[in-house]
């Protein structure tokens, strides 16, 4: 029994520690801060660029063609898991990715991209809207989905999440209102990406061990920003000698936000349904065991003991490589460019952002008018708001407000907010325009009266 034990034990531990140095542990490489998972997607992709546009291409291109053909529910597809899952999605959705590959084409082949004028064409493909999702979202996803896709498995199917659940759910369940084994998702969300922690959560989501509401609360509450691309909001406004009090900022936004937002509609009012039944932990720790530790060591080793060998460990990372590729980077093409289109060709965010004047007035932010402008157009892309208060705004008070807020609305549509809607979590886009909104607010009455400390 003990060498069983013994056995498991390492199968749990070894799998496991090699799963958190490679997505949590934090590496300075280059003068900078990343994840080794970052390190080996950029290594990659360095060797790969000049393929990488074209197999963004043809993967969205796959993923339109039989989208298309399985609303006809042919055999191959319905008979195979991996197919069926992946191109087996609502008509609104095909739509989507029929969208989503008309404008890849278009970017790719520089259609009307050297042109003067102002027509649609040459918005759609411009470096602002389609070349940049193109360029320098989807190269770079099309890399980290692949690896951290077959890799995550390491985070997965050897009891790590079983493990840190049974001991976090005491803090994670009455602070967050969900379960202990997300702290995985967000760790690995704020020291690597995001785009990680959706991955993640929707692989959790579709497993049954998160109900519909704790998915969608995890979705969009704790797939923080990098501290990687929190330095490089922060650059942009040149402030970067304000960084320890800018992070430190985020973190309690993050903290309070993750608090309130479950707590509030539409979040608060998602059901506890699960895609698959009697998965998830109970929550409370049962009488044979000691101490959360003891019975999250029996959770980890019960799951390791279910480990079904390499082909299983592979299939299962092709999975989530496949479901990404196929599911999400149309969305992130589609929608990511139809929300630049908007932020760089209409008024619209201008528009909607004038609400936000009062509030702005009222928290003393000078400059008002100036950074109202920047509180929607984040709901497109994170990066944005930064841009615009680099050009427009001369007050530091307002662009140090401006690069917190950017990063604490977290949710854009040009990636997290794209991967949420491409994937088969259950949230909207109306949804996630109103939890936008109350991030925004929250965020707003918290760092304004800390930058008239600071300032």
């Amino acid at each position: 029994m003990e060498k069983r034990d013994s056995k498991l034990l390492a199968r749990f531990l070894v799998p496991s520690i090699v799963g958190i140095l490679i997505f949590m542990i934090p590496i300075k490489y280059g003068g900078e801060w990343t994840i080794a998972v970052k390190i080996l997607a950029d290594k990659i992709g360095g060797v790969l660029a000049s393929v990488l546009p074209i197999l963004c291409v043809i993967i969205i291109t796959i993923s339109a063609i039989l989208s298309v053909i399985a609303l006809a529910k042919p055999k191959f597809i319905t008979d195979n898991d991996i197919l069926n899952d992946t191109f087996s999605v609502s008509p609104i959705w095909v739509i989507v990715r029929v969208i989503g590959c008309v404008f890849i084409w278009l970017t790719y082949l520089g259609v009307a991209a050297g042109d003067d004028d102002t027509g649609i064409l040459h918005m759609i493909t411009e470096g602002g809207a389609g070349g940049f999702v193109l360029g320098d979202l989807l190269t770079v996803l099309v890399i980290i989905f692949a690896i951290a896709g077959l890799l995550l498995p390491l985070l997965l199917d050897f009891g790590l999440l079983e493990f840190i659940g049974a001991i976090l759910t005491k803090v994670m369940r009455p602070l967050f209102k969900i379960p202990g084994r997300a702290a995985v998702d967000c760790i690995t969300s704020w020291i690597g990406d995001g785009t990680l922690g959706v991955m993640l959560t929707c692989n959790q989501y579709e497993g049954g061990y998160y109900s519909a509401r704790e998915a969608s609360v995890i979705a969009t509450t704790f797939s923080a920003v990098s501290i990687t691309f929190s330095i490089v909001v922060l650059a942009q406004v040149d402030m970067m000698e304000y960084f320890g009090v800018y992070y430190l900022i985020i973190c309690l936004v993050g903290i309070i936000c993750a608090i309130i937002s479950p707590r509030i509609p539409p979040l608060s009012m998602k059901k506890d349904d699960y895609v698959v039944e009697g998965k998830a932990m109970p929550e409370t720790i049962p009488s044979q065991y000691k101490s959360s530790f003891d019975y999250g060591m029996s959770l980890a080793l019960d799951k390791a003991a279910e480990f079904g060998g390499i082909g299983q460990f592979l299939k299962n990372g092709l999975k989530n490589a496949v479901g990404m590729w196929f599911g999400v980077l149309p969305t992130v093409m589609a929608i990511g460019t139809l929300a630049l289109l908007l932020a760089n060709n209409t008024s619209i965010f201008e528009i909607l952002g004038k609400p936000f004047m009062p509030l702005l007035e009222l928290l003393q932010v000078p400059e008002a008018a100036e950074a109202s402008k920047t509180m929607i157009v984040g709901f497109t892309d994170m990066f944005t708001p930064s841009i615009i208060a680099a050009e427009g705004i001369a007050a530091p008070m307002t662009k140090f407000i401006v690069a917190v807020v950017s990063v604490t609305q977290l949710i854009y549509l040009s990636e997290v907010g794209g991967l949420i809607l491409g994937s088969k979590l259950p949230v909207k886009l109306w949804e996630l325009f109103v939890i936008f909104l109350e991030r925004t607010i929250i965020s707003l009455l918290i760092v304004c009266p800390l930058a008239h400390l600071i300032f």
